[in-house]
């Protein structure tokens, strides 16, 4: 199984960012909470640390454990785990994702989302 950790990352307004995995790159064109694979002895929250840095030029603080969720994209077992986050400081640069919005939790069903995000969606949506 493969841990992976996903940034619900707020802004000032109570918005959430969302981004959209760009093509070329495993579930593209789909939407989610940002983050990445965790290294070994990584935890979830000095991995979204690096992979937001990485992966956005962004710099955050995850401060909540929010949910988890496990997925089989095929033969690959994810163990996705949530934090909720806040925008320290940063200009956002894209790397992994070609699109990228701050939306109310209320917008969330809007978009179509990786599999393994739609339980998250369906939390926050509630």
């Amino acid at each position: 199984m493969i841990r992976v950790a996903a940034a619900i990352i707020e802004n000032e307004h109570g918005q959430i960012m969302i981004a959209r995995r760009k093509q070329g790159k495993s579930q593209e064109g789909l939407w989610e909470f940002p983050g990445g694979k965790l290294e070994l002895d990584e935890s979830a929250e000095e991995c979204l640390r690096r992979e937001l840095r990485e992966e956005m030029n962004i710099e955050i603080e995850p401060y909540l454990y929010f949910n988890e969720n496990e997925h089989w994209y095929g033969q690959t077992h994810i163990r996705l785990i949530a934090y909720r986050a806040r925008l320290v400081s940063g200009e956002i640069r894209l790397v992994d994702h070609d699109e990228y919005y701050w939306v109310i939790p209320s917008q969330l069903q809007e978009f179509t989302f990786a599999p393994a995000d739609i339980k998250f969606v369906k939390k926050l949506s509630e």
